[in-house]
């Protein structure tokens, strides 16, 4: 797993808060697949012909991707506005796109989240 697992708890309880309120990171909105409650996760988004690609650093086993993945949607804030994205996959590092700071090695990611925009 590439981040610990305790790091997130304290993420989604501390710091997501934060810089949801603060208006400057890409927010995905998503559905949890269990309980049908809306999530707000603030993520990098990085453009891609098409749509967008997240990159999990807990790992494709994440909530936020199990959610999405299993609702099939999602929305994006970004730049002062949503966007409606649909198709979610996992990918390999091979779809990164070109110019994107990749992220440390340390962290072993390998898989990440790609979305179309909904037409």
């Amino acid at each position: 797993m590439p981040m610990p697992r305790w790091w997130g708890h304290v993420n989604k309880r501390v710091f997501n808060p934060r810089a949801i309120a603060g208006g400057k990171y890409p927010v995905l909105i998503h559905v949890g697949r269990t309980s049908g409650k809306t999530h707000h996760t603030p993520l990098d988004a990085h453009p891609v012909d098409g749509g967008y690609l997240f990159v999990p650093v807990y790992g494709p086993d994440a909530d936020w991707v199990r959610n999405i993945l299993a609702a099939r949607e999602a929305r994006l804030r970004i730049d002062g506005r949503e966007v409606a994205l649909t198709r979610p996959r996992l990918v390999g590092p091979d779809e990164f796109p070109d110019g994107v700071t990749r992220p440390p090695k340390l962290l072993r990611v390998t898989t990440f989240l790609r979305m179309d925009l909904k037409p």
